[in-house]
């Protein structure tokens, strides 16, 4: 798959004309669906991410992926749609990390067990499958240029059902985020929510392993909302910033992709750790540098 879609884009050049080169790009339907994906998939990730960041859960995220190519794999050996796999194992693992406690930092340990347990249970899974297994290596590193227009239906469906019930979450996952002690005093349903959004960022891994894979699930859950945790004064503004930093890295890395012909998950990751590391640069600087008095 992904030779014939390098092949149809091969010989293309970088014209300095960026409205002429979207155009020739957009011309075929691998790309518009790459776009049209990386698009929903960014702003859940964004939305779903600057929460991540501050309830400190860039473990669990993590180890979510990981659990979800256990389920890809084991779907597979089943010959199932890996992706399903992906979602089952992912939301269970979601549920039994919120069952192991309240806090983030106090369930490390087990989410670290756990996770080695599950990346030698897909490892064993690939093993016993007889053929190639070309589907469920692919969620290892993302096949955002293979997405069909009706895995681009389904993204977008399951991203509008897990806005909607962020915004039903927000304030009261917000308040439980920033201060859990405080939120559970107030009569906050804190072990509730914890549960209910594990669940939402299990669902959101799996339709983002299709941009960078499971692998690099950082790139658009994590390092976009750390980078806007840091710029941002309200929760409302570092959302926003979270947001578009992984569309811009999303939209960059396919447009590069474009014309070099590497994995568009290599470009997405570098912008967007680029972008993290340049804030952080410029924030040290401006700490450094002697605010001049009148």
């Amino acid at each position: 798959m992904r030779t014939d879609i390098f092949a149809a884009a091969h010989g293309s050049e970088f014209g300095f004309n960026l409205v002429t080169d979207l155009r020739e790009m957009w011309q075929y339907a691998f790309m518009q669906h790459a776009f049209e994906a990386g698009t929903i998939v960014a702003i859940v990730a964004g939305v779903i991410g600057y929460f991540v960041v501050i309830r400190r859960s860039s473990f669990a995220a993590h180890g979510l992926s990981h659990i979800g190519f256990a389920g890809a794999a084991g779907a597979v050996l089943l010959g199932l749609n890996p992706l399903a796999g992906l979602l089952v194992f992912t939301t269970g693992g979601g549920l039994a990390m919120a069952g192991l406690g309240r806090k983030a930092a106090a369930r490390d340990v087990e989410i670290g067990t756990v996770l080695a347990f599950m990346l030698g249970l897909g490892v064993l899974f690939i093993s016993l499958y007889k053929g190639y297994a070309t589907q469920a290596y692919s969620i290892l590193f993302g096949e955002i240029l293979g997405i069909s227009a009706t895995d681009v239906w389904v993204t977008g469906i399951v991203a509008a059902l897990v806005l909607a019930v962020m915004a039903v979450l927000y304030r009261p996952l917000l308040f439980a985020s920033l201060d859990e002690d405080v939120a559970a005093a107030k009569g906050v349903p804190v072990r509730a929510l914890g549960i209910i959004f594990m669940v939402l960022v299990a669902i959101t891994t799996s339709i983002a392993v299709q941009v960078v894979g499971v692998l690099l699930i950082f790139a658009l859950m994590v390092t976009p909302a750390a980078t806007a945790e840091r710029l941002a004064k309200r929760p409302a503004q570092g959302i926003a910033i979270a947001i578009i930093v992984a569309l811009l890295s999303t939209w960059s890395g396919l447009f590069v992709s474009y014309y070099v012909p590497y994995p568009v998950s290599f470009f997405i990751t570098s912008v967007t750790f680029g972008v993290y590391l340049i804030t952080r640069l410029v924030i040290a600087t401006r700490r450094r540098v002697p605010v001049a008095r009148p």
